[in-house]
């Protein structure tokens, strides 16, 4: 979509982190493909993730409350239950741990310091706080809110993160008008971004890739009023915009 919008007019930016500014699909595969391997399967990474992926958002959605390792772990289990092989507890575990090790994209840290002259930045993600704040030693983001799973009870594209970003601009002090949503997930983000009435940027990561990774493909309408590649390309444009860089 190729909408005009004025980056000018907004005050603060909510961000999606796995898949936006921390390569998930990447840290995923460290430990997918070496369990695949181990098993003797014959199957590519994209075909691990593809079918991991539905898997994890089931057990969101079946199990709200869970924190962010068990329904790795859970989700991982049952991605072998469908590929005929079965995951074992370490296994599971060691799937379960890893979030600290996944990488950040190489443009997120110079991209949000550069956000972050502009705008306040808010997270808003389906992780437990432990897991982010090992992802923002990555990231090094200035962030004045940081919203997660464990604080609400839910994960998206459930509407808790949302409610709860109400509260948090509310105690900021900025207007619901001056907030832009900047995510890569179309399932998790968009969808609910137009259900809540919020403006989107999407950061298309797999632009270069076909299909949806691990990323459940969107069954609800979704909208986005600005696209762009890489956190990168956003923060040269919302430069430009300002007249910086």
């Amino acid at each position: 979509m190729t909408a005009a919008l004025d980056l000018t007019r907004f005050k603060a930016l909510s961000f999606d982190c796995y898949g936006t500014l921390i390569d998930w699909e990447a840290g995923m595969a460290a430990v997918l493909a070496p369990w695949a391997r181990e098993q003797g399967l014959d199957v590519s990474d994209e075909a691990l993730l593809l079918a991991y992926g539905g898997h994890e958002a089931a057990v969101e959605r079946e199990r709200p409350s869970a924190l962010y390792p068990e329904v790795l772990a859970t989700a991982f289990r049952r991605t072998g239950e469908q590929l005929g092989t079965p995951v074992s507890d370490a296994w599971g575990q060691r799937l379960g741990d890893s979030l600290p090790d996944w990488p950040a994209f190489p443009d997120s840290p110079d991209a949000l310091a550069r956000l972050a002259r502009h705008y306040r930045l808010i997270i808003l993600s389906n992780v437990h706080r432990a897991g982010f704040a090992a992802s923002n030693e990555r990231l090094r983001g200035d962030f004045a809110a940081i919203i997660t799973a464990e604080d609400v009870g839910a994960y998206k594209p459930a509407a808790n993160h949302f409610r709860a970003l109400d509260a948090t601009l509310a105690r900021l002090g900025v207007d619901r008008a001056a907030l832009l949503h900047v995510a890569q997930s179309l399932f998790h983000d968009h969808v609910p971004a137009k259900r809540e009435g919020l403006p989107s940027v999407w950061i298309n990561r797999r632009h270069d890739r076909p299909g949806w990774g691990a990323t459940p493909a969107p069954t609800e309408d979704w909208t986005f009023d600005l696209e762009f590649p890489s956190m990168a390309d956003f923060a040269d444009a919302v430069d430009r915009a300002f007249g910086a860089g």
